[in-house]
């Protein structure tokens, strides 16, 4: 499902030069497979996930999903193919403030193959727990609900490929893990493959296996983020 080779990504450093965040020889995710990778702040692991969703674009390197190299796509074809085959789980949330719960997730339907679909929508608010907030707007939530909003949106579309970024960040322990449960339900469901990054040994303990993403990431100049 996922296979990354020769990757390398910099940034221009404030004092000049560049600064190199990623820089992964090989990984591999098999479709249906759930990995979760150990990283601390600064390690270099969300920009490891942006390059293989194709929000940052890789200096050089193949990032293949489902058998298309997106690292080689224009943005709007990257945009197209995240749409099609990726549910992206932010540590951010990155809702938007004018749309009720509801609509942040049909919104995040509607750029996919299906379209937007107001009842499985509907639906999967109800197994985040949020049934009964579907009207609000998210600076009506908590930051835990607003973290769960995410959660739904990202897998709405029925994804092949789940990543997640420190997903449970937000969430007291008991939502952590009922958070982190349905996300692994809903991709045993579908068949989806899961990439979490954390560093959450309580969400880390979760999975059988877990590797550290120093181990993986040959970068040494200082990750930022």
């Amino acid at each position: 499902m996922l296979a990354v080779t020769d990757l390398v990504k910099a940034f221009d450093a404030p004092e000049g030069g560049r600064v190199e965040i990623v820089r992964v020889a090989h990984f591999a995710l098999a479709a249906g497979e759930q990995r979760a990778l150990r990283g601390e702040s600064g390690s270099g692991k969300t920009t490891f996930l942006n390059l293989i969703a194709g929000i940052l674009a890789a200096d050089t390197g193949c990032v293949e999903i489902d058998g298309v190299d997106m690292a080689a796509l224009a943005e709007s074809r990257r945009d197209r193919l995240r749409a099609e085959k990726i549910g992206y789980i932010f540590q951010t949330f990155n809702l938007l403030q004018g749309y009720t719960v509801l609509e942040n997730v049909m919104l995040g339907m509607s750029f996919g193959p299906r379209g937007a679909d107001r009842a499985h929508a509907a639906e999967l608010l109800g197994r985040v727990g949020l049934g009964h907030r579907l009207g609000h707007f998210p600076r009506q939530l908590s930051t835990g609900q607003q973290q769960r909003v995410a959660v739904a949106r990202a897998l709405a579309n029925r994804p092949k490929l789940v990543l997640a970024d420190e997903p449970t960040g937000n969430l007291d322990r008991v939502h952590a893990r009922d958070s982190l449960a349905l996300i692994r339900e809903v991709c045993r469901e579908n068949g989806a493959a899961l990439l979490l990054v954390s560093h959450d040994e309580m969400v880390l303990g979760q999975f059988d296996g877990v590797e550290d993403f120093m181990h993986i990431n040959a970068a040494r100049s200082g990750a930022i983020k």
